[in-house]
């Protein structure tokens, strides 16, 4: 996480502004070394379909895999004992 101070977001707005997006991480400012808000960069469409195509792809991946011999009901009932 960067770090910048409350007068530089006041004074370069844009500096803040190109670092959340391109980044893509958060930056907190502070004032006199006192930590006072974290801006972090808003999730787009874009963001959330790329998130769930890569999900939808984890999953796929763990289907084409080998099926167990146990069933889930076994599994189940012996992780509660």
């Amino acid at each position: 996480m960067k770090t910048i101070s409350l007068r530089t977001l006041v004074r370069e707005p844009l500096k803040v502004k190109r670092i959340t997006p391109h980044t893509g991480k958060s930056v907190q400012v502070t004032d006199n070394g006192e930590p006072l808000w974290i801006l972090q960069p808003a999730v787009t469409d874009t963001d959330e379909e790329q998130r769930r195509r890569e999900i939808e792809e984890l999953f796929a991946e763990v289907r084409r895999g080998p099926r167990s011999k146990i069933p889930l009901s076994k599994i189940v009932l012996e992780s509660r004992r």
